[in-house]
C-alpha cells in the first residue's frame, strides 16, 4: 500500500453488501486508503432469471473470501461477517463486531440491496427479459427490510454510538438506483431507494452538528455482473446514459466523499454519469 494514500488511516468503515460489485470495490478502495473495514454480506440463494447472466447469481451467492484476500494482498486490514440485514438485531451486532475487532465505526456505507423485480403489470418479463413478480406484501417486505429499514437502523446506531463517545467526525453514504420518480418493472426497489434517500437527507441535517456528513450516490449503469448485450444496446440508445461504469469507478467517488477534502459536501444526491 502506498503510504501517500493513507488518508483514512485512523478510520473504521462498515460496508454492507460488500461481497461483490460496488460494495466489494468500495471496501477495497477504503482499505487502500488506510481504513480498517468490516465487510458485511449475505449469501443469497441463486435465482434463475432468463434475462440475467449466471455470473450475477454467482456473485450474489458468494462469500467474502475473495474480497478479504484482495484487501490483504494490497496491504489493508479487513474482517467479514455474514449477517441478514432483515433481522432487527443485525445493525447493533455489526457495530459490536467492528468495535471489538477494528475500533469504533465512523464511516457507514449503506450499499446492500434485497433487489427483486416486481411490478403492477407482471404478465410479461421486463424489457431485459428478467422475471417479474406481482407487487405484494412479500415483495415489499423483502425489499424494504434491506434497502430502507436496515439503513435507517444502521444510521440510528451509528449516530447513537458516535454521540456517546463524543466523536466529531463521521461519514454516511447510501447507494441508490431508484428514487422518488418511480422505477417501472422494479417498483418496490425504486420506492425503497426513495426511502433510503430520504433517511439519508434527514441524517445530513440532523447529524451535522456532530460532524457527520451524509450523501447519496446514484451510480450510472454499472457492470456488477448483470450487464447483457440487451442492456448495452439500451444504454447506447439513451442520450442520458453516458456509459457503463465499472464498480471501481463508483468506489473511487465514494472514497472521495468520505475524505476530509469532501467535508463541505453533505445532504446531496450525487448522480454519476
Amino acid at each position: 500500500m502506498d503510504p501517500a494514500s493513507h488518508v483514512l488511516r485512523d478510520h473504521v468503515a462498515l460496508v454492507t453488501g460488500a461481497n461483490h460489485g460496488i460494495g466489494a470495490a468500495t471496501a477495497r478502495a477504503l482499505a487502500r486508503r488506510g481504513a480498517r473495514v468490516l465487510v458485511s454480506y449475505l449469501r443469497l440463494t441463486p435465482e434463475i432469471h432468463p434475462g440475467l447472466p449466471d455470473e450475477y447469481s454467482r456473485h450474489r451467492s458468494a462469500d467474502a473470501d475473495q474480497v478479504l484476500s484482495a484487501i490483504r494482498d494490497e496491504g489493508g486490514r479487513a474482517i467479514a461477517i455474514e449477517a441478514d440485514l432483515a433481522v432487527s438485531a443485525t445493525p447493533a451486532r455489526l457495530f459490536d463486531v467492528a468495535e471489538s475487532e477494528l475500533g469504533p465505526v465512523d464511516i457507514l456505507i449503506n450499499n446492500a440491496s434485497g433487489w427483486l423485480a416486481d411490478t403492477f403489470v407482471p404478465s410479461e418479463p421486463d424489457r431485459f427479459n428478467r422475471n417479474t413478480a406481482r407487487v405484494s406484501a412479500l415483495t415489499f417486505d423483502r425489499q424494504f427490510a434491506v434497502d430502507a429499514r436496515a439503513p435507517a437502523a444502521l444510521i440510528a446506531e451509528f449516530a447513537r454510538r458516535h454521540a456517546a463517545r463524543q466523536a466529531t467526525w463521521g461519514r454516511i453514504i447510501g447507494l441508490t438506483s431508484g428514487g422518488p420518480n418511480g422505477f417501472p418493472s422494479e417498483v418496490s426497489y425504486g420506492a425503497a431507494k426513495a426511502a433510503l434517500e430520504n433517511y439519508t437527507m434527514s441524517a445530513a441535517y440532523e447529524l451535522a452538528s456532530l460532524g457527520i456528513t451524509a450523501n447519496i450516490v446514484h451510480p450510472p449503469v454499472t457492470d456488477t455482473g448483470w450487464i447483457t448485450e440487451d442492456v448495452r444496446r439500451y444504454v447506447d440508445g439513451r442520450a442520458d446514459l453516458i456509459h457503463i461504469a465499472q464498480p471501481r469507478e463508483v468506489a473511487d467517488i465514494i472514497a472521495f466523499l468520505v475524505s476530509d477534502e469532501a467535508q463541505l459536501i453533505t445532504g446531496n444526491v450525487i448522480h454519476l454519469r
